[in-house]
C-alpha cells in the first residue's frame, strides 16, 4: 500500500529535458524580404515546449491529420510543403517564401504561431489560422493572420487559396461540422516523413463524441461537432494504402457508436493488421464488441477513466459508469489481448492529496500498461474556465502554461505547487523499474514485448531525443510492432478456433501481447 503522504516526502528532482525541446527555434528578423514563389504553401505545427515529466515519445507516435487533409484539398496548380517544428529540423523554410502560411493554433502553442505570423508577414506572405484556439479566441488571433478558418478547415482551405489567387481573401471564413463526413477526401501522408513517426497511419473514422465533460476542448463556446461517421471500407482503403503494419485512431471516441464499430471490426479483421483507439469505458458493457474488436487487430485502447471519484465524473458531466466497476471492465479488455492506457485527471474540486497515491495504487492493482496524466487545466471558453473566473480561482493567462503540466487555477483542497508536485511524483511512480515490473502482463509470454516497449516508450528520454532528431523513430520501433502484429495474428486464429469449438464467444484465450 502506498502512504497518502508519500508523494510530499521528499523534493521530486527536475528531469532531463534538452534545450532544443523547451525552446523554439530561432527566427532571423533581420532576414530581408526575399522572392515569393506564387501558389506556394507552407502548413506549418508551431513549436510546443515538452513535459520532462512524461515520455517524449508521445509527441511522434503519429501525426495530425488536419494538416495532411488540408493538401488533398489542395488544387493540384499548388505546391504544398508539410513542417512540423517538433520533429527538431530547426524553424520552417524561408527561400522561396511561400505565397501562404498556413498555421494551425492551439492554445499552449498560440505565442509560437504568432511569432511565425509575424515574421512571414512582415516578409509579405499571406497567413491562415486555423485551429481550436482561432475558435475559442478568435479576437486574440485576428491581428496576426491575414484570414481565420473557423471551424471544418478542410472545407474552407480551397476557398481560401482560390480568392488569394484572385487577391480578394476575406478576414474570416466560417464553416461548420455538419456535413457528411463520408464526402471529405482521405488525407495526403505522402507529403508527411514516415521516419520521423512510429506510423503515419493515423486514421479517423467517426468525428464527435456522446460526452461533453465541462473540462473537454469540446465543450468550447461555438463548437458544434455532431457525431459523425464515415463509411468503414473508407478506413479500411486507407489502413491499406498507407502500407503500414500498425494504425492509431485518433477519434475522440471511436466506441460511441457500438453498432458502428461491430461494422468498422467487421471491415478491418481481414487485413491481419493491427491498431489501438480511444474509447470510454462503457464499451465493456457489450464484451461481444470486445471481442470482435481483438479479432479485427485492436492491441490496446486510450480510456480516460478521468477520476477515480464518481462525485468528480458528476461534476464534471461525464456519463460513465460506477467507479466501482472499472477494475472489472478493464480486466474483459485484458481477457481479450487489449491493453489499457488509463488516462486521469488531476486537481478535481474532490481530489485531496491522496488522489495521487490513491491512483498510482489502482493502477498498478489492476496492471494498466500505460497511463498519462494530466492537471486539471481550463481552457477558454469552457463550462471549466467559466466556472473557475466566477470563483475567481484562475491564477493567470499565460497560455503557454495552459499544457495540463502546470497548476494554473487555485485547487479546492491542496496548493497549486502541490498539485504540480504530486503530477510530477506520480509519473517518476509509474515510470519507476518497480512499478512497469508490477503491471507486468499475467501470461509470461507477453512479458518480454511489454518490458521492450515500456523501457523504450517510459524510460528513454535521451533515447528519445535522439530517435526524433536523426528521424529514426520508425526504423527503431518498427522490429517491435511486426513483432507485436505477429503475435497478435497468432493470438486471433486460436481465439477464433477456440470459440468455434465451443460455439460461442465468451470463452478467452490469452493474447501473450
Amino acid at each position: 500500500m502506498i502512504a497518502p503522504d508519500e508523494p510530499f516526502l521528499h523534493a521530486i528532482p527536475k528531469r532531463w529535458i534538452p534545450r532544443e525541446m523547451t525552446i523554439a527555434p530561432v527566427l532571423d528578423h533581420a532576414e530581408p524580404r526575399g522572392f515569393i514563389e506564387r501558389r506556394y504553401a507552407l502548413l506549418i505545427n508551431p513549436f510546443y515546449p515538452k513535459d520532462a515529466n512524461a515520455s517524449f515519445g508521445k509527441h511522434v507516435l503519429t501525426p495530425t491529420l488536419a494538416l495532411s487533409s488540408f493538401v488533398a484539398t489542395t488544387p493540384a496548380r499548388w505546391r504544398v510543403e508539410y513542417w512540423d517544428e517538433n520533429l527538431l529540423e530547426g524553424r520552417p523554410p524561408f527561400q522561396p517564401l511561400p505565397h501562404v502560411v498556413g498555421i494551425t493554433v492551439h492554445l499552449t502553442f498560440a505565442r509560437r504561431a504568432f511569432e511565425l505570423a509575424d515574421w512571414y508577414r512582415a516578409r509579405g506572405s499571406k497567413v491562415i489560422f486555423g485551429g481550436l484556439h482561432v475558435l475559442s479566441s478568435p479576437d486574440e488571433c485576428a491581428p496576426h493572420a491575414d484570414a481565420l478558418a473557423l471551424g471544418d478547415g478542410v472545407q474552407l482551405w480551397p476557398r481560401i487559396l482560390r480568392d488569394v489567387e484572385w487577391d480578394s481573401l476575406q478576414p474570416r471564413y466560417v464553416a461548420t461540422y455538419e456535413n457528411d463526413y463520408c464526402d471529405d477526401p482521405s488525407p495526403r501522408r505522402s507529403i508527411l516523413p514516415r521516419r520521423s513517426f512510429l506510423t503515419t497511419t493515423s486514421l479517423i473514422a467517426t468525428r464527435g463524441c456522446h460526452n461533453r465533460c465541462g473540462f473537454c476542448y469540446l465543450a468550447t463556446d461555438g463548437l458544434r461537432m455532431p457525431y459523425r461517421m464515415r463509411h468503414p471500407q473508407q478506413v479500411v482503403d486507407e489502413f491499406k494504402a498507407d502500407d503500414q503494419p500498425y494504425a492509431v485512431f485518433i477519434d475522440n471516441n471511436l466506441g460511441s457508436r457500438r453498432d458502428y464499430l461491430h461494422q468498422l471490426c467487421a471491415a478491418l479483421r481481414p487485413l491481419n493488421k493491427i491498431w489501438s483507439a480511444a474509447v470510454t469505458i462503457d464499451v465493456t458493457d457489450d464484451p461481444s464488441l470486445i471481442r470482435n474488436m481483438a479479432l479485427a487487430g485492436c492491441t490496446g485502447v486510450f480510456i480516460g477513466f478521468e477520476s477515480l471519484s464518481d462525485d468528480n465524473l458528476a461534476d464534471s458531466h461525464k456519463k460513465t459508469p460506477k467507479t466501482s466497476d472499472y477494475a472489472r471492465r478493464v480486466r474483459i479488455l485484458h481477457d481479450y489481448g487489449i491493453q489499457v492506457n488509463g488516462s486521469f485527471v488531476l486537481g478535481f474540486d474532490h481530489d485531496r492529496k491522496d488522489v495521487f497515491a490513491r491512483t498510482a495504487e489502482w493502477i498498478e492493482e489492476n496492471r494498466l500498461e500505460c497511463s498519462t496524466f494530466h492537471i486539471l487545466t481550463p481552457y477558454p471558453a469552457t463550462p471549466l474556465f467559466r466556472q473557475m473566473e466566477e470563483q475567481g480561482r484562475i491564477l493567470h493567462r499565460d497560455w503557454t502554461l495552459y499544457d495540463t503540466g502546470h497548476a494554473v487555477f487555485q485547487p479546492k483542497h491542496m496548493s497549486p505547487e502541490e498539485l504540480e508536485q504530486g503530477y510530477a511524483w506520480i509519473y517518476q511512480r509509474l515510470f519507476s523499474h518497480a512499478s512497469i515490473w508490477r503491471r507486468r502482463p499475467e501470461d509470461w509470454q507477453a512479458i518480454p514485448l511489454y518490458i521492450a516497449m515500456s523501457y523504450l516508450y517510459k524510460r528513454s528520454n535521451r533515447f528519445w531525443h535522439l530517435l526524433i532528431k536523426h528521424h529514426l523513430v520508425n526504423p527503431v520501433w518498427k522490429p517491435l510492432v511486426e513483432m507485436t502484429r505477429w503475435r497478435h495474428v497468432h493470438y486471433r486464429r486460436r481465439l477464433a478456433q477456440r470459440e468455434m469449438a465451443v460455439g460461442a464467444p465468451g470463452q478467452v484465450v490469452s493474447a501473450g501481447v
